[in-house]
């Protein structure tokens, strides 16, 4: 009785190295998925980010991440910036919480062919 047992397990152990490495594919091609889906492109949008939080310079006008709108006054720090959001109104905010650059943001928009109001 246990060499008929030995003798199955001999039998079936080179499928057995054959399907480990069958189910370990489909876990290759997920993770290949989720690195061109998922991981790449938000790797580049925060490459991006960093990109335009270093090319700051006064007189942009922005937005932060609080959806403050504001013009870029002083960037002498390089951890913060100056915002002026209103007449003699300025605030100091952490560059990374800038967002958007909105003197790029409007040469990127398409045209829709009315003038706004």
């Amino acid at each position: 009785m246990i060499s008929t047992a030995f003798a199955m397990a001999a039998e079936g152990a080179p499928a057995g190295q054959a399907s480990g490495f069958t189910a370990l594919l489909p876990m290759i091609i997920i993770f290949a998925i989720f690195y061109f889906l998922l991981i790449r492109p938000q790797q580049k949008k925060a490459k991006e980010h960093r990109a335009m939080i270093d090319t700051l310079k006064q007189g942009d006008r922005v937005i932060t991440s609080g959806g403050i709108f504001g013009k870029v006054t002083n960037v002498n720090d390089p951890e913060t910036v100056t915002l002026e959001i209103a007449d003699r109104v300025r605030v100091k905010c952490v560059r990374s919480n800038v967002s958007v650059l909105i003197n790029e943001q409007k040469a990127n928009l398409p045209a829709t062919g009315r003038a706004d109001k």
